[in-house]
């Protein structure tokens, strides 16, 4: 395939991503000699017209902070799960505009799956209790964090932040996905680590001190969305306490292989290339 078609990463800050390592390399794994994909720099404010002016030639966006909650209003259509978390990171265009989506979710379904949250299987499994999940925070990841754990099959879940209209504000998405939500002060959060999984979405540094104030549960799953640095004080105090432990890379690829999909039509993201791609920059960094 040799069609010159284009795609970007947009953000602020931006320069940081290494979505287009991963993309980029997913297109010449697949054949895709015509396709690019650039970082760009862009504000909330300015995503409108950007959007607007872009050619034909666009086949999709992925979308990082602080954009999810702005292309998802921009958007002509959106899948059921954009549209019940409140926030898109993805814009796939079509003929009538763009379609949003957000591969968030069932990025962190599968890398938490992975893991062994909701895993239970076979003639007993209607008899498991519904996994628990306390999430850390509560932007746009946070939205999303919800809806995986709804798709995980959790009922009730956790949320602690550091600011109380933050809870307030998931709590109609929290009911949009059937969940049960159970808001904490931050102060509070160390006592809510006794759960399957704990999604922290916490920016770098907040959540550094409760690496020394939990007591970890045995079995529980950490997913911490931060990738750089790494490990994080809550991460090596999960691993030192023998956990099973997720980063923000094993997000920022699994989220990534849906939308090579959906932006390339291709049916099968070329995984093993794409990991290979994202592995040796995070060495080099």
């Amino acid at each position: 395939m040799t069609s010159s078609r284009r795609a970007a990463v947009l953000g602020k800050p931006i320069a940081h991503s290494l979505s287009p390592v991963i993309h980029r390399a997913g297109f010449a794994a697949a054949g895709l000699t015509g396709w690019t994909y650039e970082a760009i720099e862009c504000a909330e404010s300015e995503l409108p017209d950007l959007v607007a002016g872009l050619g034909p030639e666009w086949a999709g966006l992925s979308l990082t902070m602080p954009l999810k909650e702005a292309a998802l209003k921009l958007a002509s259509s959106a899948t059921p799960v954009a549209i019940a978390a409140g926030v898109a990171n993805t814009l796939v265009r079509q003929a009538d505009g763009w379609h949003a989506d957000n591969t968030d979710v069932p990025g962190m379904v599968r890398v938490l799956r992975a893991a062994g949250v909701g895993t239970s299987t076979g003639r007993h499994a209607a008899k498991e209790a519904p996994p628990r999940v306390t999430v850390l925070g509560g932007g746009g990841t946070a939205r999303a964090a919800l809806a995986a754990a709804s798709a995980l099959g959790a009922e009730i879940v956790i949320v602690a932040a550091r600011r109380p209209e933050a809870i307030t504000a998931l709590e109609p998405v929290a009911g949009a996905l059937g969940l049960k939500l159970e808001g904490l002060a931050w102060s509070a959060a160390p006592a809510a680590f006794d759960t399957d999984a704990v999604i922290s979405t916490v920016p770098k540094g907040a959540a550094d001190h409760l690496a020394a104030e939990v007591t970890w549960r045995p079995g529980t799953v950490l997913f911490d969305a931060i990738y750089d640095p790494w490990p994080t004080p809550l991460a090596a105090s999960a691993t030192a306490a023998g956990l099973a432990v997720v980063s923000g890379l094993d997000l920022l690829l699994a989220q990534a292989l849906s939308q090579f999909e959906q932006f390339t039509g291709v049916a099968e993201a070329p995984e093993e290339a794409m990991r290979a791609a994202l592995d040796e920059a995070v060495r080099n960094r």
